[in-house]
């Protein structure tokens, strides 16, 4: 008898067990088709969508879970679980492991991706195929255009489905200093810095910091002259240009806060040396400039953006579905929401801390009250950004992907590492 009742326990206890586990399944109770929204809706209600980012911008953090994880769980009945990354290849290299492992499902459904990392999972084929023009908000995506139809020279081929857009650009005190005074191309920083002594730093390049990588790679555009051939990858001309690069960098090395010897990992960082006023530059890729920041009270109020006369890099930023997503159909719907007009109106304005530029083509909007929501928002930039003009000006292309990494490893080697 006693054999009996602890047989019964134990069943009782695997069969808690396996509800449990049912329970955490991320698997959709029935099945979509691409080509048909309402079944997409559908499957998506109740499912948690693990969407993987850089977590390296409170107020950018602050914004995905105020506006999107409101709205998904509002309108649609989906959780949102904001997974933040200190560096997207993270993302990428689980993806990866999962395949190798054989792991389908896995447990990332979205990641905020572009560039080298979007060109790895592309190769390896772990991507959701041809989605991101099924999506509704996908008309007012301007597919025809180069800048958004191809990823650091990666053809999308709808395999990723824009964000935004951002452009580097440097920030400054107005308080402290005047536009007359501000450097215009990287040779000119350069005479700065030195004229300056350590009231100078930037990002260190490398796995989450790509705004420093950002800021090499227009330094290496400026001492090359060509912006055009690193649109595609040749050694010859890596071999040729980089050991420029690093000449430039150890020149200013000295003169940089803390002599070179550390530098910021992330914006974050570089906010807090700026707002401390350690430095007198910070950066920013949004198109409202410091406005976010200066909401955020990351940077004071009299902050302000600027750019360069030219090689200042811009382009789109993207979300991407792996192949083994476990809820497909909740990253769909973000996915699409995230091209709505409210929200791409929300992301530009300063106060709701995102401040990237939009990811639609706001010439495609027809709905007449959406369109003025759009128009409004651009125009609500502030003075804490950048000229429209100025940025559109100094606005040139990244470089062809394979570039990404060898960047951030010489730089590495040849200026860090350098006695």
């Amino acid at each position: 008898m006693k054999k009996i009742i602890a047989i019964l326990i134990l069943f009782t206890v695997l069969l808690s067990a396996c509800n449990v586990a049912g329970n955490n399944t991320q698997t959709s109770p029935t099945t979509y088709d691409i080509n048909d929204w309402d079944s997409v809706v559908a499957a998506a209600k109740g499912q948690t969508v693990n969407w993987y980012l850089w977590g390296g911008s409170e107020s950018i953090n602050n914004y995905v879970d105020s506006f999107y994880g409101k709205a998904l769980k509002e309108r649609y009945d989906i959780t949102l679980n904001r997974v933040p990354v200190a560096d997207t290849v993270d993302a990428v290299n689980q993806v990866l492991s999962e395949k190798q492992a054989g792991k389908d499902p896995g447990v990332v459904d979205l990641i905020w991706i572009n560039g080298e990392n979007f060109t790895t999972l592309k190769q390896a084929n772990l991507l959701l195929p041809a989605w991101a023009d099924k999506l509704p908000n996908s008309r007012l995506v301007n597919w025809d255009n180069p800048a958004i139809n191809r990823d650091f020279g990666t053809p999308v081929d709808f395999q990723e489905s824009p964000w935004s857009s951002a452009q580097f650009q440097l920030i400054y005190d107005s308080a402290r200093m005047q536009p007359e005074d501000l450097p215009r191309s990287y040779a000119e920083l350069k005479d700065w810095v030195v004229e300056n002594p350590g009231r100078f730093t930037y990002i260190a390049p490398g796995p989450g910091g790509f705004q420093g990588t950002r800021f090499a790679k227009g330094a290496l555009y400026e001492l090359s002259g060509n912006v055009e051939q690193w649109g595609r990858f040749d050694q010859a001309i890596w071999n040729e240009y980089s050991p420029l690069l690093w000449d430039y960098f150890n020149e200013i090395k000295p003169y940089l806060w803390r002599q070179g010897e550390t530098y910021p990992k992330d914006e974050n960082e570089l906010h807090s040396l700026f707002a401390n006023q350690e430095v007198d530059f910070s950066i920013t890729q949004a198109i409202v400039g410091a406005g976010a920041l200066i909401e955020q009270g990351l940077v004071p109020e009299t902050a302000r953006a600027f750019v360069f006369d030219n090689y200042m890099i811009g382009d789109f930023n993207y979300v991407g579905i792996p192949l083994n997503a476990p809820s497909k159909a909740a990253a769909l719907v973000l996915a699409n929401l995230i091209l709505d007009p409210e929200f791409q109106a929300a992301q530009v304005l300063p106060e709701n801390g995102f401040g990237l530029g939009f990811g639609i083509d706001i010439n495609r909007v027809t709905d007449s009250a959406a369109l003025t929501k759009l128009q409004e928002a651009s125009q609500k930039l502030g003075n804490a950004a950048t000229p429209p003009s100025d940025l559109a000006k100094a606005l040139v292309g990244d470089t062809a992907a394979e570039y990404q990494s060898l960047v951030e490893e010489g730089w590495r080697q040849f200026v860090l590492l350098a006695q």
